[in-house]
């Protein structure tokens, strides 16, 4: 557990119940979307029996699509099936408070006997690296849009003319950030004093988008935090009268949204990835070389988790900040991996995700192909020098969301690194979201075909 005033054990929540300061505590766990499900117990209730007894909830949670719509052909759960309970068992060491709800606790909670629950799939790559020795490290930096309009008046315009909150491109521009402070300073102030800690914030490449970024930490505390991070930047939006988009590609013409993973391996108390400079790449070790060999290796079979939605293929742009080509090389921001820092802060920086991603699904996909480039002693091609952009000979990333599910489907290191079965509900997943974006008739459908064929 994080010693921090707002991490709570259960005699602290204890006397926060019977002080009147908490009354309520939220026990969530992500959907395959990244979005927290789950339940509001009355603090009292929650520490008679939730605490040690866990909850349960319709397992149809991790059968449904965006609109909450259950999804046929699943073998986890399904109508013959009768959609019964999965049992959510809380992590107590995820146990804080929230500042930005009033008199609320929060708890992460695992699906129990659910290897297909996104928490589980990254935890059972943490058992592996555990084993190996090793303690992944990681921070996500997430981008995102703000606009003036509120949730509900958006949804009225049908997301369509929404005002930014900012008016022109505000990348590292200190005045466009100050007139934004009124949300991003609460958000930050909120996150810190809800136990997520923080580096910075800063205007990014678009008209009202901007970074906060959090501190490094360890793999599966850093994937909570990146869900509560996104689910407290919704709901201060909401309090503030403005909305926030974590989509990938917002608007043709505007930057993306990425997700940036920084990842490294600890072993006891060193940088498992520091080396020598003079006879390692970027002064790299050996582990640090074949990890990163086999994380890029492994990109085009779990690109769905890297950009796990229709939209997400539409970031990859060349000359747009997002990666378009697998390469790696150090502090060049045209690489997909782009290789940061030196000795412990040694670090593999994955461009490639979306702000959209599931943070559990994605650091699984980086652990797994990491891990096994290790046992491998996979090598990586030697670094890029130049524009990656320019490099047409380089592999490109997945095209689309079909594609990307063809490789997945048809991989046998990605069933290997799941099971089975979890890639087979995956792969379910991601062509049932591909189906239905088929059957709609999108606007530029009409604008294109409506009077002009």
């Amino acid at each position: 557990m994080k010693n921090t005033p707002t991490h709570l054990n259960l005699p602290e929540l204890k006397r926060l119940a019977a002080s009147g300061e908490v009354d309520t505590v939220i026990a969530a766990f992500t959907d395959h979307y990244g979005r927290l499900m789950g339940k509001r117990f009355d603090a009292e209730f929650f520490l008679s029996h939730t605490a040690r007894g866990g909850t349960h909830a319709c397992n149809y949670l991790l059968t449904t699509d965006a609109e909450m719509e259950p999804v046929p052909g699943y073998q986890f759960a399904n109508w013959e099936l009768g959609y019964g309970d999965v049992h959510l068992v809380p992590d107590l060491a995820t146990l804080r408070r929230l500042s930005w709800q009033d008199r609320t606790a929060f708890v992460h909670c695992d699906a129990d006997h659910a290897d297909i629950a996104p928490r589980s799939i990254l935890k059972r790559q943490l058992a592996r690296a555990t084993a190996m020795g090793y303690q992944p490290m990681a921070a996500s930096e997430l981008e995102y849009y703000v606009f003036r309009d509120t949730y509900r008046d958006a949804a009225k315009k049908d997301y369509r003319g929404l005002e930014p909150l900012g008016w022109y491109l505000e990348d590292y521009n200190i005045l466009q950030g100050t007139r934004e402070e009124f949300y991003t300073a609460a958000v930050r102030r909120h996150l810190k004093a809800s136990g997520i800690g923080i580096e910075n914030s800063k205007g990014e490449w678009g008209l009202g988008q901007h970074e906060i970024n959090v501190r490094y930490a360890p793999i599966l505390e850093m994937a909570d935090d990146h869900a509560l991070f996104k689910q407290c930047l919704k709901e201060v939006a909401e309090q503030a009268g403005v909305s926030v988009t974590f989509m990938a590609k917002q608007a043709a013409g505007q930057a993306g949204s990425g997700c940036h993973i920084h990842l490294s391996l600890r072993k006891g108390a060193k940088n498992a990835f520091a080396g020598n400079r003079k006879t390692g790449q970027a002064g790299g070790s050996d582990v640090f070389r074949w990890f990163l060999g086999g994380w890029l290796a492994h990109v085009p079979e779990f690109m769905v988790f890297y950009a796990p939605t229709i939209n997400s293929y539409k970031r990859f742009e060349d000359l747009s900040w997002a990666p378009t080509r697998l390469a790696w090389s150090h502090d060049n921001r045209t690489a997909g991996f782009r290789v940061v820092g030196s000795g412990e802060s040694l670090r593999i920086e994955c461009r490639i995700p979306g702000a959209d991603i599931n943070p559990y699904l994605a650091f699984a996909a980086a652990l797994a192909s990491g891990l096994d480039g290790i046992a491998r002693k996979t090598e990586p091609p030697p670094p890029f020098e130049g524009d990656v952009y320019a490099a047409r000979a380089l592999p490109r990333v997945p095209y689309s969301l079909a594609e990307a599910v063809e490789r997945f489907e048809a991989s046998a290191f990605v069933r290997e690194s799941l099971s089975a079965a979890v890639a087979a509900h995956y792969a379910h997943f991601y062509r049932s979201e591909q189906r239905a974006f088929d059957r709609a008739v999108t606007d530029w459908e009409r604008r294109r075909y409506f009077e002009k064929i």
